[in-house]
């Protein structure tokens, strides 16, 4: 706590001189200068559900864009996002990766593919691999919203919400035709990838489409690590999107994405837990969804919109222990369907106000064979989860935005309920009603044209799902009953922030804390016993909570010259165990300089972390946690471009002093020495 304190006053100091720098303006004529109009200008959605200046927005939300992912050509989702300030990737496998939020992942931070729910009802606690069946080279851009988004989305928001936008097609005066075709390599092959692309806009219809194909190989570390085997695996995917205007208020969004992985190995269970073959096989999903959004403009209604989705996810999971005859294959299919009314209303010239209905409905499918290939004997026996289990939610929200001269406020609520069901059969039907009640508010104060300060306060919850029901009846040496009475897990988020944008020098910094109760974990039920074995049930008992320190910085210090770097510090604890919270990352962040003279373009980046030796007794028992904690690690990149007509090369050199690393609970290493190239041409 001590250190904390410390590094709290510490960012105290920051804040007063930050403010000291946003005082030192000269006149406001600076205020012109076209990349403050540029940043000025970048739009937000994910906060309020609606578009909104960044700058202005009083949480603390950041923006990740595709020229960000082209030109430091990044392989996959979640590695695009390392860059982003506060946010931290963990890589169980190559395959994988899972961001963090203000120290929560997997099921207690909320994932969005336009605006539609990437979580579903199998969502387990922990790093997960799902971010990963976006494909980058679909998305236009990301936003990582941290703190906030249960209000305006649902569950699971306890840490923050990250929503990525696909491509969108664009209307044109005249039949415009375009597209676009990629190639990239890597060293050691590590990758082989390839992307081909088409648009067309007309007044009336646009249309944007496009399918990827890549191969991946070993993942070869630094140093002493060497080639991670086996780590690569192939995938395939391909994304449509068609607008109609039905009228000159009203467009039709019609869309599809599809990715497919195969032979997705777990780098770390084969290495270091005794399996010949443990792999995913396949990972899947396929989003289809329309949207209908009309323009009203009479008296306080402004638009209305409706979006009807069915997302699907495939997740197989094959094993073999070495010596063994026997493989086992998992498989877990979720169908979700969604649907979402929306309204957007203006009260006056200062007030408006987002409010809505939302409905989702999951179907779990899951089954599980093992094969004894020494006599070619099948069995079935009942998958990770209870087949044929369902999850219902319905939800009521609204988010109101008041912008006064000085002032900013926003606050909001949502009311959710949830229907969840699951048959077993050592225990009988098991059927769950739980709901929740959650809430925000901020203030912003606007010090000059050029800074402002904010309070904000974000209620968020997690609905317990299927992954929490699903482990019923024998598991390992225990033997688990339902609990009826399980309720949502509840988070409370305060943060203070300051956001500086002049001409030249853009910044901002923000102290937050996150307490966190109503945890779910297993409990031993004293001395009973069910058919021999000890009876656990998981009961709402545990509280804890996460503080820390954000800030990000950028300055334009000559022509074409610009810097960039941000700082993140996390510290949680466990308040029932006495212990550190899981998984939580060690201080870390980036430092970048940028020059683009013309056609040419050249970053140098510093990524670094600290040691993370504050284990809970769960990451110390964790095979992917060096004994004594993970090592602090730095590494440098250098990337380049250049554009010529139609044409644009990029190369990166990745790791060049070639160091061994890890990102914190990591089950690989990260990459060794490497250059990647990418050739693409745009028509």
């Amino acid at each position: 706590m001590q250190v904390f304190t410390i590094r709290f006053v510490f960012a105290l100091m920051l804040l007063s001189l930050a403010q000291r720098l946003g005082a030192q303006t000269p006149d406001d004529s600076s205020l012109t200068d076209s990349s403050y109009q540029s940043v000025l200008s970048e739009l937000v959605v994910t906060a309020q559900r609606s578009a909104a200046p960044r700058f202005g927005t009083p949480e603390a939300i950041d923006i990740l864009s595709e020229k960000n992912i082209r030109l430091q050509q990044f392989r996959t989702m979640p590695e695009a996002l390392s860059i982003m300030p506060g946010v931290f990737v963990q890589k169980t496998n190559h395959g994988g990766g899972s961001p963090f939020l203000r120290g929560l992942t997997g099921n207690q931070t909320l994932q969005l593919v336009d605006g539609i729910r990437l979580n579903n009802a199998t969502f387990r606690y922990g790093p997960n691999q799902y971010f990963n069946t976006i494909d980058l080279f679909s998305i236009e851009k990301t936003e990582a919203l941290r703190g906030g988004g249960s209000v305006q989305y649902g569950s699971d928001a306890m840490g923050g919400t990250i929503q990525v936008f696909s491509r969108d097609a664009a209307f044109s005066e005249k039949n415009d035709w375009g597209g676009e075709a990629l190639l990239r390599g890597a060293t050691q092959d590590m990758e082989k990838s390839a992307r081909a692309g088409l648009h067309f806009g007309s007044r009336r219809f646009a249309f944007t489409g496009g399918a990827t194909w890549r191969d991946f190989g070993n993942l070869v570390g630094g140093d002493s690590t060497g080639v991670q085997s086996p780590s690569g695996y192939e995938e395939f995917d391909f994304d449509l999107k068609g607008k109609f205007a039905l009228s000159a208020s009203a467009t039709l969004t019609l869309a599809h994405q599809n990715v497919r992985q195969d032979q997705v190995p777990v780098f770390h269970k084969v290495r270091l837990e005794n399996f010949a073959v443990n792999e995913f096989d396949p990972q899947k999903r396929a989003l289809t969804y329309a949207r209908l959004e009309q323009t009203l403009n009479r008296g306080v209604w402004q638009s209305l919109s409706f979006t009807a989705s069915l997302q699907q996810t495939e997740e197989g999971r094959r094993s073999q222990k070495n010596g063994s005859t026997v493989v086992r294959y998992e498989n877990d299919k979720v169908r979700s369907l969604g649907f979402i009314a929306q309204v957007s209303n203006v009260f006056g010239p200062r007030w408006s106000a987002n409010s809505g209905v939302e409905v989702y409905h999951d179907l779990v499918n899951s089954t599980r064979t093992d094969t004894d290939l020494s006599i070619g004997e099948v069995t079935t026996k009942r998958g990770l989860y209870p087949d044929g289990a369902t999850m219902a939610s319905i939800a009521a929200f609204s988010l109101h935005d008041w912008d006064l001269p000085k002032w900013h406020f926003t606050a909001g609520a949502r009311w959710n309920s949830f229907v969840i069901t699951a048959t077993d059969e050592a225990v009988g039907e098991t059927r769950l009603e739980p709901s929740a009640l959650v809430g925000n508010g901020a203030v912003m104060y606007k010090l000059k044209p050029h800074s402002n300060v904010f309070a904000s306060v974000n209620s968020a919850f997690r609905a317990p799902n299927i992954d929490d029901l699903g482990t019923l009846g024998i598991v390992d040496f225990r033997f688990e009953t339902p609990n009826y009475a399980l309720k949502p897990e509840h988070s409370l988020n305060f943060q203070i922030g300051y956001k500086l944008l002049k001409n030249k020098l853009q910044g901002e910094i923000y102290l937050f804390r996150n307490d966190l109760r109503d945890l779910i974990a297993r409990v031993k039920q004293d001395t009973q016993t069910m058919q021999g074995y000890p009876l656990y049930q998981k009961e709402n008992v545990e509280s804890a909570y996460v503080q820390g320190i954000e800030t990000a910085w950028s300055f334009s210090f000559a022509k074409d010259w610009s810097g960039q770097g941000n700082l993140t510090y996390t510290y949680g604890q466990n308040i029932t165990r006495q212990e550190p919270v899981r998984r939580i990352p060690p201080l870390f962040g980036r430092l970048a300089l940028d020059f683009a003279p013309g056609a040419w373009s050249f970053n140098v980046e510093w990524l670094a972390a600290g040691k993370q030796s504050r284990l809970a007794q769960g990451d110390v028992d964790d095979n992917r946690i060096p004994e004594g904690g993970t090592p602090a690690w730095n590494v440098f990149n250098l990337n380049a471009g250049y554009e010529w007509r139609f044409l644009s090369l990029r190369l990166s050199a990745l790791n060049l002093f070639n160091k061994d690393y890890r990102m914190h609970g990591s089950g690989v290493n990260g990459y060794g020495r490497s250059v990647f190239a990418t050739l693409a041409a745009r028509f």
